[in-house]
């Protein structure tokens, strides 16, 4: 910028003002004025400049780009974004889970990876995260985990003890658990990780047919992690440090890319298949479900304005387009409502009219007022109408629908035949890691067991890692109890 013609500073109306410097006195050390409405402005404006932070997923970061449809998966879909050869403008934030604005970005933590699709029929949210599968199947208990994860009421510190405390008590987070303290409990950067939907959603193709389906988006660039040693001294070094990676690799003109890929089941086999397929603890098999080529995720641009652009930025499931849909996964049939009611308390109810938020495409709603309402309202503002207001066309939504029936009850899923809470943990920790992310395992567990849990805590926690895996939990029992 050096050499250019500054511009004029001006109020937020637009109007020219006398000074960036000094405010309007009665003499040079008189006392400041009421009228130096500049001033008024300036100091105002910054004591509300903070909007309230996400609950979970406070802190992150991300950047623009395109997505770009390489394989026909038509036969499964009719959405526009997912046709060949179609490429759609995105928006992708990267983020932890537990940690405020402030925190460091190489605590161990579950990585948000949330991408919005401006597509050509409306934004269609993917709200993921770096692993496949989450801590607990009913949202019931999702404030309760959340708070768990935070801080405690009494000396506004995060707790071990109540951590385990939780899972112990919780033994279907034994699969995100083994994740969390793995070798991807800490990634090496936003750019070497994968993202996952983890949730199953519904395809749905121009026949009407449904299918249930999983969105993963492998990096290209190779996963990788840092270790528990690594992660802390990072920490103390530089807390952005996922961040600044980021957006430094963009600006040197290194966009980073994800391969699309899914798992389709078709409809019917959900009923039966050996364990539920809804259920956010479990994944998919890839040998009976293979992984399908979509497309490619391509970040090649960075924000501008980090609060307009990303703190400001809303992601929610409930944002889906024409050929695409939910299922009877019940964590995501509550983040349906939850995400965009916490969206409509953080940025206000008309936070969809914000840029960043906006789709590219026409809307013609009935939404109407509202504090920061921007876009203007015509008559006829009521449906139905015989006025030429705007009219539901079914046929061109699309939705995915299916038949439900039964008692109301407050209860578990129907258990399918191999339906529990430590087989794939145990077969992830026996079939997957090596021996060497074996011992990382075994070294995060006792490591992060050994920061001031409860006796009666240590003990459920024993038996939860036996449970996972015998040799598991033995070895994670004498690390505790040997202090190493």
């Amino acid at each position: 910028m050096t050499g250019t013609q500054p511009k004029p500073t001006t109020t937020d109306a637009g109007i020219p003002v006398s000074s960036d410097e000094h405010s309007l006195t009665i003499g040079p050390d008189g006392p400041i004025l009421l009228q130096d409405n500049y001033l008024i402005e300036q100091m105002a404006m910054f004591n509300r400049e903070r909007i309230p932070e996400r609950q979970p997923h406070a802190k992150g970061g991300g950047a623009f780009g395109h997505f770009e449809v390489t394989n026909d998966v038509s036969a499964y879909t009719k959405a526009a974004l997912f046709q060949p050869g179609v490429k759609t403008d995105t928006l992708t934030r990267f983020s932890t889970v537990a940690g405020e604005r402030g925190s460091p970005d190489t605590w161990r933590d579950p990585r948000g990876f949330a991408t919005k699709f401006y597509t050509t029929e409306g934004n269609f949210d993917m709200v993921g995260n770096n692993t496949p599968v989450f801590f607990m199947r009913d949202p019931l208990k999702f404030q309760h985990f959340i708070r768990s994860q935070k801080r405690r009421a009494a000396n506004n510190l995060r707790d071990h003890d109540m951590q385990w405390d939780f899972w112990t008590l919780s033994p279907e987070s034994a699969h995100q658990v083994t994740w969390l303290m793995g070798d991807r409990g800490i990634p090496k950067d936003w750019r070497h990780m994968n993202g996952y939907s983890s949730h199953t959603y519904s395809w749905i193709n121009a026949a009407g047919e449904i299918f249930w389906v999983k969105y993963h988006f492998k990096t290209d660039q190779g996963v990788e992690f840092l270790t528990q040693a690594e992660g802390d001294e990072m920490a103390g070094i530089d807390g952005d440090a996922h961040q600044r990676d980021l957006y430094d690799a963009i600006e040197r003109g290194e966009f980073p890319t994800w391969s699309l890929k899914v798992q389709i089941m078709p409809f019917d086999e959900a009923k039966n298949y050996r364990f539920n397929p809804f259920d956010l603890t479990k994944v998919w098999p890839h040998g009976d479900y293979p992984l399908i080529d979509v497309g490619t995720l391509t970040l090649d641009r960075n924000v501008t304005d980090y609060h307009t652009e990303i703190e400001q930025a809303a992601f929610e499931p409930n944002n889906r387009v024409p050929g695409t849909g939910l299922s009877p996964d019940k964590m995501l049939l509550a983040r349906d409502f939850s995400y965009a009611d916490a969206h409509r308390h953080r940025l206000g109810t008309n936070y969809k009219q914000i840029p960043v938020n906006a789709p590219k495409v026409e809307v013609n709603s009935y939404s109407k007022d509202g504090a920061m309402r921007i876009k203007n309202v015509s008559d006829p503002v009521y449906a139905p109408n015989s006025y030429g207001g705007p009219k539901a066309d079914p046929a061109r939504a699309g939705e995915s629908l299916w038949r439900a029936d039964g008692d109301m009850v407050r209860a578990a899923y129907t258990l399918h035949a191999e339906d529990d809470d430590w087989g794939q943990a145990g077969t992830m920790v026996r079939d997957v890691l090596d021996d060497a992310a074996r011992a990382r395992l075994v070294s995060n567990i006792a490591g992060h067991l050994s920061k001031g849990v409860s006796e009666h805590v240590l003990e459920r926690a024993f038996e939860y890692w036996k449970n996972v895996d015998k040799q598991l939990g033995e070895k994670v029992e004498s690390a505790v109890r040997n202090g190493g």
